[in-house]
């Protein structure tokens, strides 16, 4: 088996098919996760679902050929979002395998693993192992079995889940515009959102792996233009935008105007506190700041957190959070085994919406206090060199404070901030922006870049 370090990456299994990866090494890691699995925990056996690429069901089959070569079973779950899965592991408490590449063009695919519960498994809990056990390829203990596989339908308990964490049957009546961006937006949109006061306009619901419209990658702004032209076509309340695999949402106001995730974020969590059944909400470092505020003043506690799903999860778990949310629009709900799913989100701002006569426009006003600038790329030489040139720049100011849990991080004085991360996996620069007021994002922003891109 080849080194497939290419492949497997912080968080998932990622890469071309099948030029980085293909169904032999789908077998292998199979085999891997399902050893991995045993020697953790003693499972007996995984649950596995996959996306519409035209990859995937292949990718799981032979996945599943590893899985039960090792004695473990394989419950398939069959067609499905990444959250949907998600339920499948937390309400069968089996581990769990998602075939799917996200928002990544056709011709990608991955995996995303968790453990019994959906609980995370990441570089630094897992994912090395396993990358080790497949390229390796043989085991020392011999099973006593071979593996059976069977199917298991779990879309209807998923909605039925979704509906027992939020009522959307007594809301007004809402016309919602869907781009599902031929991914599984499609497959779960219609299940989910049915018989409830809420007429679906859809966009792209076919299920289509070569994405024949636009990428199914909402962070793009490029991506979100038929859905705000059709939710100004059709008048309607909120459009709202999934990516691939269905476990991040984007939302659009009556105008067609983008709702920023922190937005979003800091309306969910006050929600989940009204609840009263927990006070800590946990936010990564590039969400608004907009967020620990509200989070406080609704007698919440903000816990403040590297960016990632897996180091989300781990603080949630430690800290108990009923809500997590991030500024790639990953949403993590407590009560969804602290798993990431859009539909839960889209479901709380439908609701939010719905119980109150303001437009979305009005409703998310209050939760958008700042001006930020969004992701924005820089492609770098030598990115620790850049990123030290812009920490002495700052650091020596008056009132200004560094810190660098996730990247450098700089406040300013007067409010303004500014976070500068290098990627993982390619030379860039990633820096986000945000001030009191449009000017001054744009005066840190363009200061920041010219030192970067000089």
């Amino acid at each position: 088996m080849p080194d497939l370090s290419s492949v497997i990456k912080a968080y998932d299994v990622r890469g071309l098919v099948p030029g980085e990866w293909d169904e032999a090494v789908s077998r292998a890691i199979g085999a891997a996760f399902a050893e991995f699995v045993v020697q953790e925990s003693a499972a007996t056996a995984i649950v596995t679902a996959h996306d519409m690429r035209d990859s995937s069901i292949p990718l799981a089959r032979a996945f599943a050929e590893g899985v039960i070569s090792r004695g473990v079973d394989v419950v398939e779950a069959g067609l499905g979002s990444t959250d949907l899965l998600y339920y499948a592991a937390g309400s069968l408490d089996m581990p769990g395998a998602m075939f799917t590449a996200s928002h990544n063009p056709a011709q990608y695919n991955g995996i995303k693993m968790c453990r019994a519960g959906a609980a995370p498994i990441g570089q630094d809990s897992g994912l090395a192992t396993i990358r080790e056990w497949a390229e390796r390829d043989a085991y020392d203990r011999v099973p006593e079995r071979v593996g059976t596989v069977t199917s298991q339908d779990v879309l209807a308990g998923y909605a039925a889940h979704l509906h027992s964490l939020v009522d959307l049957s007594a809301g007004r009546p809402l016309k919602v515009v869907v781009d599902a961006g031929n991914g599984m937006g499609g497959h779960t949109v219609p299940v989910v959102l049915s018989g409830l006061p809420l007429e679906i306009v859809p966009l792209y619901f076919e299920l289509d792996g070569s994405f024949p419209n636009h990428e199914a990658n909402p962070l793009d702004p490029a991506n979100l233009v038929d859905l705000q032209a059709a939710v100004r076509e059709h008048g309607a309340d909120i459009g709202l935008a999934f990516d691939g695999d269905a476990d991040r949402v984007f939302v659009v106001d009556e105008n067609g105007d983008p709702v920023s995730p922190s937005a979003v974020t800091a309306l969910v969590a006050v929600r989940e506190l009204a609840k009263g059944r927990g006070t800590t909400i946990i936010h990564n470092l590039i969400t608004s700041k907009a967020v620990p505020e509200i989070v406080r003043e609704h007698g919440g506690e903000p816990v403040r957190t590297r960016v990632g799903h897996s180091f989300i999860k781990e603080e949630m778990a430690r800290t108990d959070a009923v809500f997590g949310g991030e500024h790639s629009a990953h949403y993590y709900f407590r009560d969804f085994w602290r798993a990431d799913t859009g539909m839960l989100a889209a479901m709380h701002v439908l609701a939010a919406l719905g119980e109150q006569s303001a437009p979305l426009s009005e409703l998310t006003a209050a939760y958008s206090r700042y001006v930020a600038s969004g992701e924005i790329n820089s492609t770098v030489d030598d990115a620790p060199a850049r990123a030290a040139e812009v920490r002495t720049a700052f650091e020596e100011q008056d009132g200004v404070t560094v810190d660098d849990l996730d990247g450098l991080t700089v406040q300013l004085p007067d409010g303004a901030w500014f976070n500068l991360r290098a990627s993982n996996t390619e030379p860039l620069l990633r820096l986000n922006v945000e001030a009191p007021d449009e000017a001054r994002m744009t005066e840190v922003r363009d200061r920041v870049l010219e030192m970067v891109r000089a």
